[in-house]
């Protein structure tokens, strides 16, 4: 017998939102099928009893690409099923993840895993905010406890309007992308990329990512009351009271004064120094198991002891326990360049985390190609972010990037983005790696001002620079409107705080923001606050930065490549290639630069010398450039035949001059008046119907066309490449620009 399918929908933003339950993966503790438009998702949630010993909450969120869901078929000859997930699909993992952790029950440690599976995409409607509502649909369905519902709402803005899940379309003409989980009346994660937005403005977003997500909410109670099961009841683990008043007081009397010794609020290996110090004290071997305390208790009985000693000394004496006030921003410094021969690189600390970042320039053939769902993507702009162990004093297997390290990386990268220029303006694949050389709390907007310097120190011509902060939460346990915001939040107070609120901006304006909690959730009012706090902060660190390095150098080093662009019409393309390749290969085997070209018209020529560089450029721009009558040229002579010779004027093109035309007297024989490979001067006297070039060695004729290289007829004018890059238009697409 088939189980009832229980469906629900809702009108958002002009298209259907419909969740679905009963028909597929009954296995599961929820699942639920969600569509908007035509993307379509599946989420489930299972648990089972998490195994002992474990120490903290096992939950996982795995989100899943198919490219089935476009239609797709990998482009590789020869894996053709999916591989590891992508960088879009682990953000989107974690996105979920940071959503729906803070709603679990602190004392419930079932293992739990979230899958999304994403079985179609529309290419108008990102599948990310519909996983987001699938999860929370099916954790609120299922029997494990939860706290939910939450909405996912996706804000965007066009001049002064907001609208809620703008298609991709949209996107492109959006000065925002707001992410917001929210309960009916606080936010409970964001993530943001906005192009400098004002705080005010994002401050009114999160207000309509709200006001919005509570259709939503109602949606999904409405779903619960008709599909809902009963919850898991569940026993909170039980210390024996006389145990646990011991390590209590070991840890006030042993432990917890160690947090205000200068830097221990900093020291990321800290907690777990402590914890062995417990371990060492309370765990015998040869103790009876029954009544025995296990590493998990000391563990959670340590966490809540810092956790009540920091919100009780920040709350009452509105000092932080490395003596800073609630606004203060730990000592900066800052060195730029550091390193010889790199192009950019800076080194950015803020009390003890560093983290030093390198830019490299590439050509425009370096940039990255993203195969998805929805067909392939070029990213010609890349920050990766690296954090070893020995960042936090630790000793640990080195691996491929986790999910920490690659969610880091893209804020920084989103951070920076909007004030890139752009490809016209500066053509160059860029990749700027951030190495952690320190950790303390907040390595991810030291990121970002780290990378900001080295963009500057390598010459990249940004907009404006970036720097970026955290805004830290401390809440009265018993009443919320108690509160203080820290500024610059240090590793103990971003560990055992209530938030983690990054915030990156420009003077001018916000351009990332991603937000974590340990709450049920955050009032709108205290984030517009913190977004106040979050940009005094910016502007002061600012200040500093742009004190160390004023502007972008003047040009790139001299250690990166060579680019120029040249812009020809699109129907000579075939032109600069030649048959099977045989022009444009000629041109690379010849000169040693990589030569590539767009669709558009557009060729790129990079090399590591500008010499090679411009004699690719010079061929490129002979092969399309159309002679005119009275232009002069020099060129060597290719060919010899009884009634004139061949000279080459520009790569691929040869006139004839004519013997009548190669002296103001008789020539009897050729031969007496140019050589093979003799370099002569002649100008263009004729194209005839068919394209071909006649040409004259006398000048005696003072010709009133005659136009020399540099003349005001020339096309080929000049070039004054300003630092390494050179932007080139050939004649018949119009004037050159140089940059």
């Amino acid at each position: 017998m088939s189980a009832k399918v229980i469906r629900k929908e809702l009108d958002l933003a002009g298209k259907k939102l419909v969740l679905e339950t009963g028909e597929l993966a009954g296995h599961a503790n929820g699942s639920v099928l969600a569509q908007y438009g035509d993307t379509v998702v599946l989420a489930t949630a299972v648990s089972k009893e998490a195994p002992p010993d474990m120490g903290f909450f096992p939950l996982s969120v795995d989100y899943e690409e198919r490219l089935y869901a476009g239609g797709k078929i990998s482009t590789s000859r020869f894996i053709k099923r999916e591989g590891r997930p992508s960088e879009e699909a682990i953000l989107t993992g974690r996105m979920i993840d940071r959503s729906i952790r803070p709603l679990f029950p602190k004392d419930y440690q079932a293992e739990v895993q979230v899958i999304v599976t994403v079985l179609s995409v529309d290419g108008e409607n990102d599948p990310d905010v519909i996983s987001l509502i699938a999860a929370s649909a099916a954790l609120s369905i299922s029997d494990i406890p939860w706290n939910g519902p939450l909405s996912g709402i996706r804000v965007g803005k066009q001049n002064s309007d907001y609208f809620v899940n703008p298609t991709e379309e949209e996107k492109k003409f959006s000065d925002l992308d707001l992410v917001v989980a929210s309960t009916k009346d606080e936010i409970v994660m964001i993530e943001a990329t906005s192009n400098q937005i004002d705080e005010k403005t994002m401050a009114g977003a999160f207000e309509h990512a709200v006001e919005a997500g509570k259709q939503v909410i109602k949606l999904v109670e409405d779903f619960v009351k008709e599909a809902g099961r009963e919850k898991q009841k569940y026993e909170p683990e039980k210390t024996d009271p006389v145990h646990e008043k011991m390590v209590k007081d070991f840890i006030e009397g042993k432990i917890i004064k160690d947090l205000e010794t200068p830097g221990k609020a900093q020291d990321e290996a800290w907690f777990g120094e402590s914890l062995d110090k417990l371990k060492e004290e309370f765990i015998k071997e040869d103790e009876a198991t029954e009544g025995r305390i296990d590493a998990k208790v000391l563990g959670n009985i340590l966490d809540d002891a810092v956790t009540d000693f920091m919100r009780k000394h920040v709350l009452t004496k509105k000092i932080r326990i490395d003596g800073r006030k609630p606004e203060e921003i730990r000592p900066i410094s800052i060195k730029v360049p550091v390193l010889p021969r790199t192009h950019g690189s800076a080194i950015f600390q803020r009390g003890e985390t560093q983290v030093l970042s390198i830019a490299t320039l590439g050509s425009p053939s370096l940039e990255q190609l993203i195969e998805g769902m929805g067909g392939e993507a070029k990213r010609r702009y890349m920050h990766h972010y690296n954090f070893p162990p020995f960042s936090t004093g630790e000793v640990k297997r080195l691996g491929s990037p986790g999910r920490r390290e690659i969610g880091h990386g893209a804020l920084a990268e989103k951070a920076i983005v909007p004030i890139l220029p752009s490809q016209d303006e500066f053509p160059y694949t860029v990749r700027v790696v951030s190495e952690v050389l320190s950790s303390a709390g907040s390595t991810s907007q030291a990121s970002v001002c780290g990378s900001t310097l080295a963009l500057m120190d390598a010459g990249v011509p940004i907009k404006d620079p970036v720097s970026g902060i955290s805004i830290g939460l401390i809440t009265d346990k018993t009443d919320k409107s108690k509160y203080v915001l820290l500024t610059d939040i240090a590793y103990q107070e971003d560990s055992q705080g209530d938030m983690d609120f990054k915030v990156s901006g420009t003077k001018n304006g916000i351009t990332a923001i991603q937000m974590d909690i340990k709450l049920n959730g955050v009032p709108t009012n205290v984030l517009a606050e913190a977004l106040e706090r979050a940009k005094a902060a910016r502007l002061s660190i600012l200040e500093m930065m742009t004190n160390a390095l004023p502007a972008s150098r003047e040009k790139v080093s001299p250690y990166a490549p060579t680019v120029i662009l040249v812009k020809i019409d699109p129907s000579k393309i075939g032109e600069v290639i030649g048959s099977g390749g045989r022009v444009i290969n000629k041109i690379i085997d010849t000169t040693g630069a990589a030569v590539d070209i767009e669709d558009d018209g557009t060729v790129t020529i990079s090399a590591k010398e500008p010499e090679a560089a411009q004699k690719a450029a010079q061929w490129v721009e002979g092969i399309v450039k159309e002679p005119l009558p009275g232009e002069v040229y020099e060129g060597p002579v290719k060919r010899i035949v009884p009634f004139g010779a061949f000279v080459e004027i520009l790569p691929g093109k040869e006139g004839l001059v004519h013997i009548s035309k190669m002296a103001p007297y008789h020539v009897e024989k050729v031969e007496d008046i140019v050589k093979l490979d003799q370099i002569v001067k002649v100008k263009v006297s004729e194209v005839d119907d068919m394209g071909r070039l006649n040409l004259s060695m006398r000048f005696d004729g003072g010709d009133e066309n005659d136009r020399s290289p540099s003349g005001d007829r020339q096309s080929r004018p000049q070039r004054r490449p300003q630092g390494r890059f050179d932007r080139r238009q050939s004649r018949d697409r119009g004037p050159r620009k140089r940059y």
